[in-house]
């Protein structure tokens, strides 16, 4: 009996391996010219002298306002303490930029017309909604926003979101950002639809980001991530029992799908739950369908949400 379970562990092993590795492509022969333009470091040390010439450089960073207002906001003290601490994590960079230029070579291999944008680094008065923002020229990354989890800046901000106020988690935010441009919205309001929407986007990560944890990935503390890889079963049997995979019923977005600090199944225990649990399932469902089917990212893209349910043949962890 011992010889049988140690069998079973052994392939089970194997197998996790197997969809860890598929992911995993040969990036090194793709040349990616990764810029990088620190527009915090030049507005803050400049002066009313050198204005004229940041705004040379980086036209796309100052709306029309008049330069007493720039000058203002090079001196103020507030901003000035925000750059002094974002200079102790990152004045340098090139961490987080060798981690960019994997990722645009990682994109490229998958998308050959992909353009690599520039990549400029501002402050945001840590504002976490527009925390990076890519238009598919630029990416501009709010540093400030990236400081820590712990950081007094960020004392007043619920945990589910200072948790992803981390510098790992740049890497992350700049994949979703790529993706969201990717993706065509898809017209199906069933929430099986979005769950599996939801998915694609998430499977993309994978490949995208193939050395990144799922915790990080999904922006998890591990107490929630651990919640969400115990209780996969008892999630999907939830959905199943309440007839919810074709209910277009819109409250189900900000349920299971949308940023939120838990999930809501409206039973005591919710405040347990991680935010989002429609989304790992989506993800799951989209992770079966790509192993259990000989099809390709783009032949994914294509599918409808119905088509990859059925041929997933998913089954949750029990």
């Amino acid at each position: 009996m011992r010889s049988l379970l140690c069998g079973v562990l052994v392939l089970l092993t194997l197998f996790s391996c197997k969809k860890k590795e598929k992911n995993k492509v040969d990036v090194s022969n793709i040349s990616i010219e990764t810029k990088v333009a620190r527009f915090e470091v030049d507005f803050y040390s400049g002066t009313e002298k050198t204005l004229p010439s940041i705004k040379k450089k980086y036209p796309i960073m100052f709306p029309h306002n008049i330069d007493s207002v720039w000058v203002r906001k090079m001196k103020d003290k507030d901003e000035q303490q925000l750059f002094a601490e974002t200079q102790k994590i990152y004045k340098d960079f090139t961490d987080v930029e060798k981690q960019l230029e994997e990722l645009f070579q990682h994109v490229t291999y998958y998308n050959p017309n992909f353009k690599t944008p520039v990549v400029i680094t501002t402050l945001s008065n840590v504002d976490y909604n527009n925390r990076l923002i890519y238009n598919g020229e630029y990416m501009v990354i709010s540093l400030d926003v990236y400081l820590g989890e712990d950081h007094e800046f960020y004392g007043t901000f619920p945990k589910y979101i200072k948790i992803n106020n981390t510098k790992d988690h740049i890497i992350v935010d700049a994949a979703n950002a790529i993706i969201s441009k990717q993706i065509t919205p898809s017209v199906g309001r069933t929430f099986l639809s979005k769950m599996v929407e939801a998915g694609k986007k998430m499977y993309l990560l994978d490949v995208y980001l193939p050395n990144i944890s799922d915790k990080e990935k999904m922006g998890y503390s591990t107490e929630k991530y651990n919640w969400v890889l115990n209780n996969e079963d008892g999630v999907w049997r939830y959905f199943i029992e309440n007839n919810l995979l074709y209910s277009t019923d819109s409250k189900l977005n900000k349920r299971f799908l949308d940023l939120a600090p838990f999930s809501k199944f409206y039973l005591e225990s919710d405040n347990e739950t991680p935010g989002q649990v429609g989304v790992y399932i989506g993800w799951q469902i989209v992770r079966a369908y790509m192993q259990n089917n000989d099809v390709s990212l783009q032949q994914l893209m294509k599918a409808n949400a119905e088509e990859i349910f059925k041929k997933s043949k998913y089954k949750p962890k029990r």
